[in-house]
Order: C-alpha cells, then sequence, then structure tokens
C-alpha cells in the first residue's frame, strides 16, 4: 500500500505539514518496507485551486491513503473520486504517523475538516510542523513518565499507544500566527478534543495498573 503524507521536510523524521494543498514536501511510504519516495509539492504557491491541484498530483502518483492535518471540501471530493482513503488531524512524524495508521490508531473520515481555500495567503511561508506548539510539546515532554501517552493525542494526532517511551526530547513549537485564525481556531480544536480522549485513556491505564498491584 502507498500512503501519502503532507510533510513539512524530504525524510521521515519530518514533522506533518498541517497544510495538505500548500504543504512542502509529499512522502510517498510503502507501508511495508518503509521505503519512501519524496516530491516537493509543485501548488505550494499557488494563488487559487492548490487543494485539487495536490489531490491529483497525489493520486496520479498511485497513493492509496493520505495521512494530513487538515482538508478541504474541493481537496476531498477530488480525492474521494480517485478512491484514496483521507485521514486528517494527524500530528507528529511522518514515520510516526505511518505507524499508527498501520496499527489502526487513525481511522479515515467521510467529510473535509476546513473550509475552503483556509490555507490562503501561506503559500509563501515556511512549512508548519505539527506535533509542536501544544502538540509536540506534550508529546514527548512528559519525558519518563508519559513519552506517548499525552503524544498520542496532542503530538501524533489520534489514537491511545500504551507503549509508553522514555526517549526523545520535545520538538520545537513554530509559531501558531503563521496559521490563519480559521485554522487556528480548528487546530486547537483538534488537539482540545484528542487531550480529552487521551486524558480519559490515561487515566483508565493508571487504573488498570494501579489493580495489579
Amino acid at each position: 500500500m502507498k500512503i501519502v503524507v503532507s510533510a513539512s521536510n524530504p525524510e521521515l523524521s519530518s514533522p506533518v505539514d498541517p497544510r495538505f494543498g500548500r504543504c512542502a514536501y509529499f512522502l510517498f511510504v510503502d507501508s511495508e518496507t518503509m521505503k519512501f519516495e519524496a516530491a516537493e509539492n509543485p501548488n505550494i504557491s499557488s494563488t487559487s485551486g492548490a487543494g485539487i491541484q495536490s489531490a491529483q498530483f497525489v493520486s496520479n502518483k498511485g497513493a492509496n491513503v493520505l495521512l494530513t492535518g487538515s482538508c478541504g471540501p474541493n481537496a476531498f471530493q477530488t480525492l474521494q473520486a480517485a478512491g484514496v482513503e483521507v485521514i486528517v488531524g494527524v500530528m507528529g512524524t511522518v514515520q510516526e504517523a505511518v505507524q499508527q495508521y498501520k496499527s489502526g490508531q487513525l481511522q479515515a473520515v467521510a467529510q473535509p475538516n476546513v473550509p475552503a481555500h483556509s490555507g490562503m495567503g501561506m503559500g509563501g511561508s515556511p512549512p508548519i510542523g505539527p506535533g509542536s506548539g501544544m502538540g509536540g510539546g506534550m508529546g514527548r515532554g512528559m519525558g519518563g513518565g508519559m513519552g506517548r501517552g499525552m503524544g498520542g493525542g496532542m503530538g501524533r494526532g489520534m489514537g491511545y499507544n500504551p507503549a509508553f517511551q522514555t526517549s526523545g526530547m520535545p520538538p520545537s513549537s513554530p509559531s501558531m500566527s503563521q496559521l490563519s485564525p480559521e485554522e487556528e481556531l480548528q487546530y486547537l480544536k483538534q488537539q482540545a478534543e484528542y487531550l480529552r480522549q487521551q486524558t480519559e485513556n490515561i487515566s483508565k491505564r493508571i487504573t488498570e495498573l494501579e489493580k495489579k498491584k
């Protein structure tokens, strides 16, 4: 299966770019071997239609699944018509996102999560790394206690990973001012919801562990 991920940089360790149509790179990853091909997004500076053009670009490359932060209605319809499964709200690194999808922690959506043209005005700006700001800071900033416990919610997108990890430093936090107010609101709402779900999962796990004492 070929998974395409919107990315800030051309490597698996890159943060997932929250923008689809105007992301910096597309990483096409073989889900079995984890071999990948990085392609610069030719539509990053498009004045209009970036979502549709990017959707056509990734579908023509043979992508079966898209992992990204946000996807507008025009791009979403184009991807659905091409048979590409769309998963939004994805955070963390490209490699983490693919692993989460493979383990069933990320689920496809039935509708876009941002309005049309939500990425306008961001064409020439530096790529934003999701899983940062509120994301990655909580994701791995808890250190030895709950490295990926909290991370599954805020730092790495959707889903709970009970295998807490102790390594890793929190990634740097980008300026949220580079997002439009509408995008920032949507982004923060997603993070708040993921954090709520993750807190519930962590509380359940704590209760389970306490019972085993």
